[in-house]
């Protein structure tokens, strides 16, 4: 579900079955041209469908951080942080075009990226993705 979905009061009832945020990393880098960027953004798009769709009652997605910095991990892992402290037990972190490790953002649970798949075959890879979701769960528990 989209962080915009919810009413103070809807989030206010229903936060307790929502325990995981899912942030969306474009790392856009300014440089693209408008068909460059506009394929990246499709991309996120098509693997945040792959996260978000089997887990509907149980992850809210935050608006993206878009263009990737010199702090880019640095502000990653602050939002991670805040989030986790603030409303959700797990943080999961999704780019498209960015290559970023679990290492990198300590404070997230988990990081997805679509070169991180080993098939290209769309069922395969939503099949790794909710293999790697649950396994996050399990650990967390």
């Amino acid at each position: 579900m989209k962080f915009s979905s919810f009413t103070a009061e809807s989030w206010e009832e229903n936060h307790k079955y929502y325990d995981t945020c899912l942030l969306p990393f474009t790392g856009l880098h300014g440089g693209e041209s408008p068909s460059e960027a506009a394929a990246i953004l499709e991309q996120l798009r098509d693997l945040l469908e792959l996260i978000e769709q089997p887990f509907q009652g149980r992850i809210v997605t935050y608006p993206a951080v878009q263009y990737a910095t010199e702090h880019s991990v640095a502000t990653l892992n602050d939002v991670c942080r805040k989030v986790k402290s603030n409303q959700f037990q797990f943080v999961i972190v999704a780019s498209a075009a960015a290559e970023l490790s679990s290492g990198e953002l300590y404070e997230s649970d988990l990081v997805l990226s679509l070169s991180g798949f080993e098939s290209s075959q769309k069922g395969l890879v939503k099949s790794e993705i909710s293999d790697k979701i649950q396994a996050m769960w399990q650990r967390g528990k």
